[in-house]
């Protein structure tokens, strides 16, 4: 709130980087509970309630709906009010509802808790700490969030074995209640004590800087960032809406049918579990390798180029016999797939300023968790309708292509000026 100050003990850091640190954290448990828990508890769950695979899997894809569905809204609240209000009562609402999922007997009511996480989700995992994060740097954006996606991009890492340990020592309903108390310690207070909107709130300025930055004319005019409105309506939108789209339909069906793939061809289930397991090492070390070289190329040029790299990895999936092919093509396409997360948040800024970055984001992430919730059953489908898994997985390879594409289109086009003076 206006009139707060930088507290004494932190009088030498700026205070960006406190939030950022915060939300590293808070961000590697929520991702850790609230989305990859559920795949280390579905079995157990389908032993014991004798409830399908399907049926299970359905409150999931539910819960990503919605929590796509509300998007556009939660970067309107951002945008106005900040993340402080609304990341804690995201935690407070899923650590609740996951004390809820560990005593849940009926379909309906398992149903609803999914609904509700997925508002939970919306309001605690990236759309709004990037958005928070983006509020208070400029110069040093692109390090602010890589710092959170690198320790999140371990999320998968920690609470997978953690979540099956729980399960293995006290069933799945006990697990869940141990993991709601280590997401409600870890992230409620977290949050409620030091998320502030923006930097002038604490009297300082963007990146810490002690004078105002100066006007940044990033073509040959310069023009305030765009609202929301005037967004959609700009062809760019549609371009990067488009492209991250196709490639979140081909990389998610890949992550989910990675296994059943390697399996099919002949692998062990435990060399194709390990080998997918390498996707999420490749991510991180991509993301900051993608991070220097977004100071010295477009964001755009880069991106298709990692959207193209996914129609390689699936190439020498299909093509290259042997374990190695398999090796390669997963390091590939975890590097492509970890820095998709780095690249859309630049984007939007670089396309559209910062001062509507959560309504723009949110906008975007509408459509494109449509594809998140579509792309694993769509696939399976596709699999029950070719017999076979390499049609699918060159149809995937189609669709990736199709996402580079819709990026040169984006490059093609002159990009959104923007006086980063006016969004500060």
């Amino acid at each position: 709130m206006p009139g707060e100050s930088n507290p004494p003990f932190l009088a030498r850091f700026y205070y960006g980087w406190v939030i950022t640190g915060t939300l590293a954290i808070t961000e590697t448990v929520s991702w850790g509970i609230l989305y990859y828990a559920f795949s280390a508890l579905l079995t157990p769950m389908r032993d014991d309630l004798g409830w399908s695979v399907s049926t299970l899997t359905g409150g999931f894809s539910a819960g990503l709906i919605v929590m796509g569905l509300v998007a556009p809204a939660v970067g309107i609240w951002l945008d106005r009010h900040g993340p402080r209000l609304l990341m804690t009562a995201g935690s407070i609402l899923g650590t609740a509802l996951i004390v809820a999922w560990s005593q849940v007997s009926d379909v309906w009511l398992y149903y609803l808790i999914w609904i509700g996480i997925g508002l939970a989700m919306s309001a605690t995992l990236y759309e709004p700490a990037f958005t928070a994060v983006t509020a208070w740097f400029e110069r040093d954006r692109a390090r602010a969030i890589l710092i959170i996606t690198i320790l999140a991009g371990f999320a998968s890492t920690i609470f997978l074995p953690l979540t099956g340990w729980f399960e293995t020592r006290w069933g799945w309903r006990d697990a869940l209640l141990g993991l709601a108390v280590i997401l409600g310690v870890t992230t409620i207070l977290p949050h409620a004590l030091i998320l502030r909107r923006r930097p002038e709130d604490l009297g300082l300025r963007v990146d810490g800087l002690a004078e105002a930055p100066a006007v940044v004319a990033r073509g040959p005019r310069a023009r305030p960032s765009m609202k929301l409105g005037e967004a959609v309506r700009d062809r760019s939108f549609w371009w990067i809406t488009s492209s991250f789209f196709l490639e979140t339909i081909s990389s998610i069906a890949i992550g989910v049918h990675m296994i059943p793939y390697l399996i099919e061809r002949g692998e062990s289930a435990a060399f194709a579990a390990t080998a997918t397991g390498l996707i999420g090492a490749a991510q991180v070390a991509a993301r900051i390798t993608a991070t220097i070289l977004t100071k010295r190329v477009s964001q755009a040029a880069l991106t298709a180029v990692l959207f193209a790299m996914q129609v390689v990895a699936i190439v020498i999936l299909l093509e290259w016999e042997g374990r190695a092919g398999i090796l390669v093509a997963v390091l590939i396409f975890g590097a492509g797939r970890g820095v998709v997360t780095l690249m859309r948040p630049g984007l939007v800024v670089e396309y559209f300023g910062r001062s509507a970055f959560g309504a723009i984001s949110g906008t975007m992430s509408f459509f494109i968790t449509w594809a998140r919730g579509l792309a694993p059953i769509g696939a399976g489908l596709a699999y029950v309708w070719f017999g076979d898994y390499r049609p699918v997985f060159w149809l995937l390879a189609a669709i990736s292509g199709l996402g580079a594409l819709a990026m040169l289109g984006l490059i093609r086009r002159p990009r959104a000026d923007v006086t980063m003076a006016a969004t500060t």
